[in-house]
């Protein structure tokens, strides 16, 4: 297997972009589409044969437990995205241990198998946050897909390495599965440019994210 599918189950008012616009008291009144449209995710990946990671959040997973199991029921892997998709640049370590116990068991609970993945809120572990990596060895998690090797205002390891690797800690040893990126030489510049993660799946051609999968993957690389 060369590239990893990965989902983030959350709805669209959770998104960092809304978090000055709509109150977190006023989720429940939000029309809800996170439970339909990851049913129809299912029935196509179902219809292809295909299974992925789904990084799920644990307020959606405890409103909709349903659909926790039919994802694990279905061979995909069950995935930590923290409970209330609270960036980690705004947390305190306590606050975010407090956050990612409580999804990893509901989500454990829920789904009966062992949750050993995460994804922070909005790729928020960097460089000022590295401390989380710590807190998700002691919270039981064997890998991470966080740190996002781009230039971004609110997240980013510009630095980072672009592929799988171990990083290890003081308290043991974490992988890491950064989303794809594409390295070009721009004018002399060296940059990393995103072609995985949802906004830019949304937002980029069609066509460059092929061009760009198919040349990372003719070079050995996998995609993600």
């Amino acid at each position: 297997m060369r590239n990893a599918l990965t989902i983030d189950v959350e709805d669209y008012f959770h998104v960092s972009a809304f978090e000055n616009s709509i109150e977190r008291k006023s989720w429940e009144r939000m029309p809800q589409r996170a439970l339909r449209n990851t049913h129809r995710v299912l029935d196509i990946l179902d219809y292809w044969g295909l299974r992925g990671t789904f990084f799920i959040l644990g307020w959606v997973a405890e409103r909709y437990p349903g659909l926790v199991r039919r994802i694990a029921s279905a061979g995909h892997e069950v995935a930590c995205h923290g409970y209330a998709h609270q960036r980690i640049t705004t947390m305190t370590r306590q606050e975010f241990e407090q956050d990612v116990t409580k999804a990893r068991k509901l989500l454990q609970d829920i789904s009966g198998q062992p949750v050993d993945g995460y994804r922070a809120p909005s790729y928020t572990i960097t460089g000022q946050t590295r401390w989380a990596l710590e807190a998700l060895i002691d919270a039981g998690f064997t890998y991470d897909s966080s740190i996002f090797p781009i230039k971004h205002d609110l997240y980013g390891m510009p630095g980072a390495e672009r592929f799988p690797h171990d990083i290890t800690c003081e308290n043991g040893v974490i992988r890491e599965f950064p989303p794809t990126t594409i390295a070009l030489n721009i004018s002399g510049w060296k940059v990393n440019l995103p072609v995985a993660g949802g906004g830019y799946l949304r937002l980029l051609p069609a066509k460059w994210i092929s061009a760009a999968f198919s040349r990372l993957n003719r070079d050995g690389n996998p995609c993600m």
